[in-house]
């Protein structure tokens, strides 16, 4: 849970909303401040995969109140960070997981083309084809293929079953979710959810397409939810412990 901070100023300075870097925990880590009118206190949140911090204010607090609101969290920032998986960077040699299986990354730059699947004694492989500069992108792309043939495939096995259609289904990286549903019908997910076991990707779009019918979190939902992917509970829990790491792995 965030902590929060409720002030009381009579002429505070308002403070725009802004973006920057800040020192914590041996890191470097984009700091994002926020105003919002529905804001009655200072809310501090770690993005997933530790980031970014971003910090949520009612309007009207004072730039000096925001600072000291943060050099008090300074030692939940430590502990809370201290338990975020590092952020390893893609590349040659090391293992990432696709589908739930680790997947060396392998590198040819003789060869032209983007990513395959392949295998050798030491087991499953991610050829990377081409320049090396490109092969965290590369990499991303592939996911994001691979997001979009699974888990349009899901959207329409499971809008089916429930007699609701989605307005599109778009793919992102996001860092403070998984997936959405808008009002009007749209459903958004993160590509790194490719990442992930086949089961979890399927309840994810069961979640979503839940939402075409029941935009909350009640029991109606949740009865749903289960009615599409039995296995909730247990593909819930592993997103929420092992989701950090899939949203540490660096891309860029």
């Amino acid at each position: 849970m965030p902590f929060a901070f409720l002030k009381r100023l009579q002429t505070p300075r308002p403070v725009p909303v802004q973006e920057r870097m800040h020192e914590v925990a041996g890191r470097t880590l984009p700091l994002r401040i926020v105003e919002n009118d529905r804001a009655r206190r200072l809310t501090l949140r770690i993005d997933s995969g530790g980031r970014g911090l971003r910090i949520t204010i009612p309007p009207g607090v004072a730039a000096r109140d925001v600072e000291r609101f943060l050099d008090r969290h300074q030692g939940w920032l430590e502990q809370r960070l201290a338990k975020v998986p590092d952020r390893p960077q893609v590349r040659p040699g090391i293992k990432i997981p696709l589908r739930g299986v680790a997947h060396r990354i392998v590198h040819e730059p003789g060869t032209r083309g983007s990513v395959s699947i392949d295998r050798d004694e030491t087991g499953p492989l991610l050829v990377v084809h081409g320049d090396r500069r490109h092969l965290p992108r590369r990499l991303a792309d592939f996911l994001k293929r691979e997001a979009k043939r699974d888990i349009e495939a899901l959207v329409a096995k499971h809008t089916t079953t429930i007699g609701k259609r989605a307005k599109a289904v778009r793919f992102r990286d996001t860092s403070s979710r998984w997936g959405s549903c808008t009002s009007d019908g749209t459903l958004s997910f993160s590509w790194r959810i490719m990442m992930a076991p086949a089961p979890v990707i399927d309840y994810l779009v069961a979640h979503e397409v839940a939402h075409l019918k029941e935009m909350n979190h009640g029991p109606k939902f949740w009865k749903l939810c289960k009615e599409l992917c039995p296995d909730t509970e247990r593909c819930r829990d592993w997103l929420k412990r092992n989701g950090g790491a899939l949203h540490a792995i660096q891309f860029e």
